[in-house]
């Protein structure tokens, strides 16, 4: 099969990247490394397999080529991350609808399946816990920020299941919760990396708000194979599914593991979320999925705990700060 993966440079395209190139397929990438590094796939550029585009997916002619040469597409270009989507709003909208209209257009040109990455973030408000497929979404008002990357991505669900419907165009939604795991970066606010590395340098581990919202977190490997199982059903096709961890924990109880795991003197430390982010920011107080749907089509279900995510995470990043280390020497 030929694999064409929008921001494959980035953390779950890279390992989706890795994990199709070890089954045989072809795998072409395409990412403006805005949010992506090339340093995550730099070590597949030598697979005779993979070839990769530096582009945005709103050029039209660059995806026109590459979509006519694929079989099948995993869309997971978007604007992600806490930080990001507060700060830059408009980057964030323009994205992820702009960006997912511009890939089903063309993938509808050349009848080419479409892998749609969509997040745990469009239930927003939501407090019927576990989230099911077809919950009513509760969102935040227009005037907080926080809510656009969540409407975004709602968006972009509407759009491919339309699609699906009216053009017979194939597409799968997926919805992410935590995924989490080695190359994710704490850039953007994600919260695992920040932690380990935080407490891998005995800097203080900072939970933002009072630490009792809690969520569930999924290894990337666990993740990249729920993506491949549905890629592969025929009758997963005009859906939508959650992929996620049942293992819920607070962000305390997190920094707490952290801290345990990695043997780290570190101080966890409060931070009011208007410091951490914008005046009257508002988050979930908790996301678990109910991942009945997935189970019952695939039999996937997690093989990683979260003590074996944060492990692996940690040694990912002390690799990181040794080489830093060295090359300041």
């Amino acid at each position: 099969m030929k694999a064409l993966i929008t921001g494959g440079a980035g953390f779950i395209g890279s390992h989706l990247a890795e994990a199709l190139l070890g089954r045989g397929d072809e795998v072409m990438i395409v990412d403006d490394l805005s949010t992506g590094r090339f340093e995550n796939i730099e070590h597949l550029t030598s697979n005779q397999n993979f070839h990769f585009a530096i582009e945005t997916i709103t050029n039209e002619t660059v995806m026109d080529r590459l979509v006519s040469e694929c079989d099948i597409i995993f869309h997971l270009a978007a604007a992600v991350g806490v930080e990001l989507i507060v700060h830059s709003p408009v980057r964030t909208i323009e994205t992820n609808i702009i960006g997912t209209r511009a890939v089903l257009q063309v993938a509808n040109r050349y009848r080419k399946k479409v892998i749609i990455a969509s997040t745990s973030e469009v239930y927003g408000k939501a407090v019927t816990v576990p989230f099911k497929e077809d919950d009513d979404r509760l969102m935040g008002p227009t005037t907080k920020s926080r809510w656009s990357y969540a409407t975004s991505k709602a968006v972009d669900e509407f759009l491919a299941l339309a699609y699906w419907k009216e053009k017979h165009l194939p597409t799968v939604v997926v919805r992410f919760f935590n995924t989490v795991g080695p190359r994710q970066t704490g850039q953007y606010g994600m919260v695992v990396p920040r932690f380990v590395t935080q407490a891998l340098k005995g800097e203080p581990i900072t939970v933002y708000g009072d630490g009792q919202q809690s969520r569930c977190f999924t290894h990337v490997s666990d993740t990249v194979r729920a993506v491949l199982l549905l890629s592969d059903h025929p009758e997963a096709v005009g859906q939508v599914f959650n992929v996620g961890s049942s293992e819920e924990i607070t962000i305390l109880g997190l920094a707490q593991k952290v801290k345990h795991l990695l043997g780290s003197d570190s101080e966890i430390v409060f931070i009011p979320y208007d410091e951490a982010y914008e005046e009257g920011f508002e988050d979930m107080r908790r996301r678990v999925p109910d991942t009945t749907k997935i189970r019952k089509l695939t039999g996937w279900t997690p093989r990683y705990s979260l003590d074996d995510t944060i492990i692996a995470v940690a040694e990912h990043i002390r690799k990181q700060l040794e080489g830093d280390e060295s090359v300041q020497a």
